[in-house]
């Protein structure tokens, strides 16, 4: 009996089409299996935070005339609520639920919390999270666009710091209430270990300021801007008659209402759309705070920005604390505490991080 085969260079033919096919085929489906198994995995990975109560000495916050989860719509608008800021995504969620916690756990009047979430994708996933954990916690979250900075937003020395959720800090004013009038902004990779009403009762109405941080004045100011900054008079005749000191712009306290009456987010976008025409600095979010408000700024003690913990931003290098007393860690920085325990390569620093992991883990014999 005689066969007839087909011709290598028509089988060849055949089979990568087939090939073709079937790739396109499974990398639908696994791209398509993997987005639904990743929202599943993050929204279930997180364990349920104890709740906290207020002491006895805490003012009442107004109550919601419905008992509706989450609802914080008459709560917002309180004299005695702490407002505090700050910014989601999936990539710093771990980071993020370990900061909430430690503002709740070394609060005196927990209850009396008011968190306010910016984020710019994921938002039904991101709010799931917040709410399975803390099941009892006063948020809001809001929309951030990112189209609304990503044209004005320069290359900078790591690109982590160029995603446009970092500049959200600049736009609080646009998206919390009116009636809010003083906020607390934190990024995502620190924790508390001190009562968070200090930081927000930093009095502004003296130097009539519109934010207080911690500052830096042994710093080289210099550094933060390039020689055609400084080489420019007009340009670096910005600071004159302002004793310039560098801050860190992952701990703030905003008042928003001064915000608003100067229109400091225009101000702010002016720098960056400088920065687009003629490089003026190389870090990110930071410098353009720095032109517009250092040197008038009311300076907070040192122990509520104990910053740098993630080491340089080109080696991500263990440090230790700066001298004196800490209220806040913040793994500013290349190096995040988490990234580094999982690697099992953590710096001495990243254990007071550990306590506030909330992640699900395998072996965890938590109920």
């Amino acid at each position: 009996m005689k066969f007839n085969f087909p011709k290598p260079k028509l089988l060849f033919f055949f089979l990568i089409l087939s090939l073709l096919c079937l790739q396109s085929l499974s990398s639908s489906t696994i791209k398509k299996h993997a987005s639904k198994t990743r929202k599943t995995i993050i929204n279930d990975q997180f364990k349920e935070a104890p709740q906290f109560y207020n002491s006895p000495n805490c003012a009442s916050i107004t109550e919601p005339e419905e008992d509706t989860e989450h609802d914080t719509g008459t709560y917002i608008c309180s004299e005695e609520a702490v407002h505090v800021a700050m910014t989601l995504d999936t990539t710093y969620i771990r980071g993020s639920m370990a900061a909430i916690l430690s503002v709740l756990q070394h609060s005196s009047c927990p209850q009396n919390i008011i968190f306010h979430f910016v984020c710019s994708s994921n938002t039904s996933l991101l709010h799931s999270i917040i709410s399975k954990s803390f099941p009892y916690l006063k948020f809001q979250v809001y929309n951030f666009d990112d189209s609304i900075v990503s044209g004005l937003i320069s290359t900078s020395i790591r690109s982590a710091l160029d995603c446009p959720l970092n500049y959200a800090r600049s736009y609080l004013a646009n998206l919390i209430p009116l009636c809010v009038r003083k906020v607390v902004y934190l990024d995502s990779d620190l924790i508390l270990v001190d009562d968070i009403t200090k930081l927000a009762s930093t009095p502004l109405a003296e130097k009539n300021a519109v934010l207080a941080a911690p500052e830096y004045c042994n710093a080289n100011f210099t550094f933060y801007f390039t020689p055609t900054f400084w080489s420019n008079p007009s340009l670096s005749l910005t600071f004159a008659n302002r004793k310039a000191c560098y801050f860190n712009t992952g701990v703030m306290v905003i008042d928003l209402e001064k915000w608003r009456d100067g229109d400091y987010t225009t101000k702010i976008e002016e720098w960056m759309e400088l920065q687009k025409r003629m490089r003026i600095y190389e870090l990110g979010s930071l410098p353009p705070f720095l032109l517009v408000f250092a040197g008038e700024i009311v300076p907070v003690d040192h122990r509520w920005n104990q910053h740098g913990l993630g080491g340089d931003n080109f080696r991500g290098l263990c440090r230790d604390l700066h001298p004196g007393p800490v209220s806040l860690l913040h793994w500013s920085g290349k190096g995040k505490p988490w990234v580094r325990l999982d690697a099992n390569r953590p710096c001495p620093l990243d254990a007071l991080w550990a306590p506030y992991d909330l992640l699900q883990t395998p072996f965890s014999l938590d109920s």
